[in-house]
């Protein structure tokens, strides 16, 4: 063999371990791209990578082009056949409209974000020139009271779902793994469960408007009343998914597992720490993800009730005011909901993949 060709191989040899290292990280890379919903990707680096690009082409027609003609066509009918349907408010308003009114809404946000941000630079000013003038007992804190934005209606909502998921997965994990631990505890909560897991969140927000009236009676709390109201009743409504997964989870455990821990003697809280908690972890968070959706749905129906700041007052508020854009601005909160409700489940099954070993054990 020549030095030439020795050459030739050697550098051969390196593009190829080059090559199977970019494959490596591509493969090690598409578990986080199903996880935030961008499969596509995988099969379009692969192919510019020089792996089949003709093989590819199935994969990267099956997951990003089918889902945008789907989109596409949609789209579309939409626009086509809303003008068709009148309603009190006028024709329905096409893509072309809500599109429109979500940028307006987006300006409309920055602009009162300029304004908030004016008028809390005036009370620091005037706070100032007391202190330079000797008078701190003149200093006061002026809340904003403008009306909030469009942006700031979502974090509420946001903050709201999350509050009520965190005492809903507070209470329904441990429910959840007494009952899958203990027959006994089965059989008493299994009747709630039953009982109180269909009622809608319309029948308990009467209910719970009531309770919270009579028993948060200041004004000046943490929490306003409208925001304990909506939070408790996505809480009641959204923490049956979390407690019969968990339950299932820890029933489903290998006996051979709990042989194991009574042959070692492991105290409760080893056994649960140890034992039951690392093997029932996928059924508890397929719980969570479905707790946590059920949570968003509620929430703004809640919302619309409670009179909560969030989508559900800005949908009910629209409905209310009857201007020509009202419809268009639901349709874009409609679209906020869903794109929102979509991210908040791969939130949690990004946490699922971080927490867990399988998703199918």
């Amino acid at each position: 063999m020549t030095a030439i060709d020795h050459d030739t191989l050697s550098a051969d040899a390196e593009r190829e371990a080059r090559r199977a290292r970019l494959f490596t990280r591509i493969n090690a890379a598409d578990k986080w791209f199903q996880v935030l919903g961008l499969a596509w990707i995988t099969p379009i680096l692969k192919a510019g990578a020089g792996d089949n690009p003709r093989a590819r082409m199935g994969e990267i027609w099956r997951l990003l082009v089918v889902p945008l003609l789907a989109i596409f066509a949609f789209l579309l009918m939409w626009g086509t056949l809303a003008p068709k349907v009148q309603t009190s408010l006028g024709a329905v308003p096409g893509p072309a409209q809500v599109w429109s009114e979500a940028v307006s809404l987006h300006q409309d946000a920055q602009a009162k974000a300029a304004k908030k941000a004016k008028f809390e630079a005036m009370v620091e000013k005037r706070n100032q020139k007391f202190i330079d003038a000797g008078q701190p007992e003149k200093v006061k804190e002026v809340a904003y009271t403008g009306a909030p934005s469009y942006y700031n209606q979502i974090w509420t909502s946001i903050k709201t779902v999350f509050f009520g998921f965190l005492i809903a997965t507070i209470v329904a994990v441990p429910l959840g793994i007494a009952a899958g631990l203990s027959p006994t505890a089965n059989a008493a909560l299994n009747p709630l469960i039953q009982i109180f897991k269909p009622v809608s969140p319309l029948a308990w927000l009467p209910i719970v408007t009531m309770i919270v009236s009579a028993v948060y009676v200041t004004n000046d709390g943490w929490f306003a009343k409208s925001f304990l109201i909506s939070a408790i009743t996505v809480t009641l409504c959204s923490l049956w998914p979390t407690l019969i997964n968990t339950s299932l989870g820890v029933a489903s455990i290998d006996k051979d597992l709990v042989n194991v821990s009574k042959v070692l003697k492991m105290n409760t809280y080893t056994k649960i720490t140890k034992l039951v908690l690392p093997s029932a972890l996928p059924l508890i968070f397929t719980g969570l993800r479905l707790s946590l959706g059920v949570g968003w749905m509620v929430l703004i129906a809640a919302e619309m009730l409670a009179q909560n700041p969030g989508l559900g007052k800005f949908v009910w508020d629209e409905f209310q005011n009857g201007s020509s854009s009202s419809l268009a601005k639901i349709m874009v909160a409609v679209f906020t909901i869903g794109i929102i409700g979509f991210l908040l489940d791969r939130v949690m099954y990004a946490l699922q993949s971080l927490f867990t070993f399988s998703n199918n054990r």
